[in-house]
């Protein structure tokens, strides 16, 4: 068995071929293994819970309740955050709800 190579994107073992494409299962990246060189991406794709792609500016929606660590407030299900601001790290999303500074995993919002 030929063994496939790691997702150029996001280093991932994950990957499986699909109609001359190998596409990373993780991230969902795809590339041509006939093309050795890939072009090297400054930014990293993000993704919302229906997998539509986020770009920084753009308005999301929180799918559901979220505690906040260290305190006792509670983002509600549906609370708007707009002109967000990706940025690296375990949480992709730096924004604004209700007046709060907060950093969210996309795996919370939906894009809006």
């Amino acid at each position: 068995m030929q063994e496939l190579p790691c997702c150029p994107v996001c280093q991932s073992e994950n990957s499986y071929p699909d109609e001359g494409v190998i596409i990373c299962a993780d991230c969902g990246y795809e590339w041509d293994p006939a093309h050795s060189e890939v072009a090297e991406q400054d930014e990293r794709i993000v993704k919302d819970c229906n997998g539509n792609q986020l770009v920084s500016g753009d308005t999301v929606i929180l799918i559901k309740d979220l505690k906040l660590k260290g305190s006792s407030q509670v983002l509600k299900k549906g609370s708007k955050a707009k002109n967000i601001r990706l940025v690296d790290g375990d949480h992709e999303i730096d924004c604004k709800i209700d007046g709060s500074a907060i950093m969210l995993k996309a795996c919370f919002v939906k894009k809006g």
